[in-house]
């Protein structure tokens, strides 16, 4: 069976390949470590700079901690922790399922 509605074997074995690289992209650009990593560094980011913007009678209601300092350093931490477990260890591409019963194609 080489012809398929008039594809060959070939041309549907390109297309294949084609849309396992298609998939293995986008599971490594919507890799959720991605996300939450990107969110908690923008939102660090936001609240260390309004820790670091307090006035003094705003840092005395929180009972002298400046409590948006702390929570921005937190989130920008934990921002990086994900964003650095991402660069270590990234989504290993999916390995095409190779079916036994297939002949290669005369060359």
């Amino acid at each position: 069976m080489s012809e398929h509605s008039g594809y060959s074997d070939r041309d549907l074995q390109r297309e294949v390949t084609e849309l396992q690289g298609k998939s293995a992209t986008a599971a490594r650009l919507f890799d959720i470590r991605r996300i939450i990593g990107g969110l908690f560094v923008v939102y660090g980011i936001i609240v260390t700079i309004a820790g670091i913007t307090e006035s003094d009678a705003d840092i005395a209601k929180a009972q002298d901690v400046n409590i948006n300092l702390w929570t921005g350093l937190g989130m920008l931490a934990l921002g990086l922790f994900f964003l650095t477990w991402l660069w270590l260890r990234p989504v290993a591409p999916p390995t095409p399922d190779l079916d036994q019963n297939t002949e290669r194609p005369a060359e």
